[in-house]
């Protein structure tokens, strides 16, 4: 063990110091394997001030640390970059719920609390907190936070940013600033929390944070439709944000191809209408009425039918019907693995241009890559399309992948074009961190790294993500 493990240890204890090969493995790579990183070890610390003094080591010693949940990322920012000189600052023990408070709808959580533990702690005190991702069983909240995870209910309530009212923060020289207050309204300055939101744990570490919670709903509506393209989609969404007879919580679009990805891979999957359609929706309506709700959806969806925005429609009978259509939705990620090389672009445009920037985006690849397939789904309500891309049937996987950066580079141009953006919930972290320069404003830009280097003058705080040195 090295000298600075060593120290660590007299902190957190030498049981919570992990140096083997093996049982560092899961630490080391993230879960599509396209980032390996190498580290002196993993630290586990069991409480903010064991956070605080690890960091204020790293400051004195000049160790860089990286920050990691539950090494759920999609862009490598929790995966250290250099030859081991990093420590991977696990924050999965810091996984008490410190308090949930019904009269004021808020719970404070550790970190390394999960989201699914979140999201039941808040249904036993007959609240909903609506963060929902598919990595919920294993993605913390201080991951959730860190880079602003947004998921399938964004389009009612909003990102992890408009989820959170509070954080505690470990900052770079050690100092632990106290913002878990559980106020709706504060205008005493400026909002820091929303520094640390979305940064990916480069400017502080979120040791914990006061989360929003919301009446659980009494009644949920949950519909599965065909419809002919992303335009009728799009026409349905704004009829339906009016007229669906309670809360439009979920709107997400897919195309046949995955649908077919899901039913190929995914044992215990059925089709849910009886013909094939070119795209389809999961719909997903809300109330606090307990009764009523399921008869308002089906008026409003029989008038869709009328007018052709929908072809066929299943509403859900029951919570296993329910959870059969989630499961279509759910998979969509996981079974393009059994496909071969994926190309992945997780984006966002104005909602409107979402029917334009699918045609033009599916044109772009098809002729840069004949005979690929492509698989854009997501979240239409709030214009987040995950624009992915198979490999052609029997074509060579890396060959393939190797192309990743000339096709990110035509599907992010057309984004450009439509004023979108080309991370809309995953973050920078090491995928995308080289782009920034292209998109972003360079006052922006500049006053981010202004930003790094007042709070982080050493570079200690996973320097690998999100801004490249300049």
């Amino acid at each position: 063990m090295s000298a600075i493990l060593d120290r660590m240890a007299g902190i957190v204890g030498a049981k919570n110091i992990i140096t083997d090969a093996d049982a560092m493995v899961p630490y080391l790579k993230e879960w599509r394997d396209l980032f390996r990183g190498k580290a002196q070890g993993i630290v586990r610390p069991g409480s903010t001030a064991e956070v605080a003094e690890l960091v204020k080591l790293a400051a004195e010693t000049g160790t860089v640390l990286v920050p990691q949940g539950g090494n759920t990322g999609l862009v490598g920012g929790q995966i250290p970059i250099s030859e081991g000189r990093e420590v991977i600052l696990s924050l999965q023990r810091l996984d008490k719920i410190r308090a949930v408070d019904t009269d004021g709808d808020t719970m404070i959580v550790e970190a390394g609390v999960t989201l699914k533990r979140a999201q039941d702690a808040a249904e036993a005190a007959g609240r909903l907190f609506p963060l929902s991702l598919a990595s919920e069983g294993s993605c913390t909240i201080g991951g959730n936070l860190s880079t602003n995870a947004g998921g399938t209910a964004v389009l009612a309530y909003g990102n992890a940013r408009e989820l959170c009212m509070g954080l505690e923060v470990v900052l770079p020289d050690g100092r632990i600033w106290n913002g878990l207050r559980q106020l709706r309204k504060d205008n005493t300055g400026y909002d820091l929390k929303n520094l640390f939101i979305g940064a990916e744990g480069t400017l502080g570490i979120i040791t914990a944070a006061v989360l929003k919670l919301f009446p659980a709903p009494a009644a949920r509506a949950t519909a599965f439709l065909a419809v002919p393209d992303p335009a009728a989609a799009l026409e349905l969404l704004n009829a339906a944000k009016a007229g669906a007879g309670g809360t439009l919580t979920t709107f997400e679009l897919m195309p046949r191809i995955g649908m077919d990805f899901v039913l190929r891979h995914a044992s215990g999957t059925r089709d849910p209408l009886s013909e094939p359609s070119p795209w389809y929706v999961l719909m997903e309506v809300s109330a606090q009425q307990a009764s009523g709700l399921d008869e308002h959806v089906e008026a409003f969806l029989g008038e869709a039918l009328e007018n052709g925005i929908v072809t066929d429609a299943a509403l859900a009978g029951s919570l296993t019907q329910r959870a059969d259509f989630w499961k279509l939705r759910e998979m969509l990620s996981e079974v393009q693995t059994y496909e071969g090389g994926s190309i992945k672009h997780d984006v966002s445009v104005p909602i409107h241009a979402t029917p334009e920037f699918l045609a033009r985006a599916i044109t772009a690849v098809e002729a840069m890559v004949p005979g690929c397939r492509p698989v854009p789904f997501g979240h239409l309500g709030d214009g987040n399309i995950h624009f992915n891309v198979s490999q052609p049937v029997g074509a060579d996987k890396a060959g393939f992948l190797a192309r990743w950066s000339e096709m990110n580079a035509a599907v992010h141009a057309i984004v450009a074009e439509l004023h979108g953006s080309i991370s809309a919930e995953h973050g920078i972290g090491r995928l995308k961190r080289d782009l920034l320069p292209g998109v972003k404003d360079p006052v922006e830009l500049d006053l981010m790294r202004t930003l790094k280097k007042t709070l982080d003058p050493q570079g200690i705080l996973n320097p690998g993500a999100v801004l490249a040195a300049k």
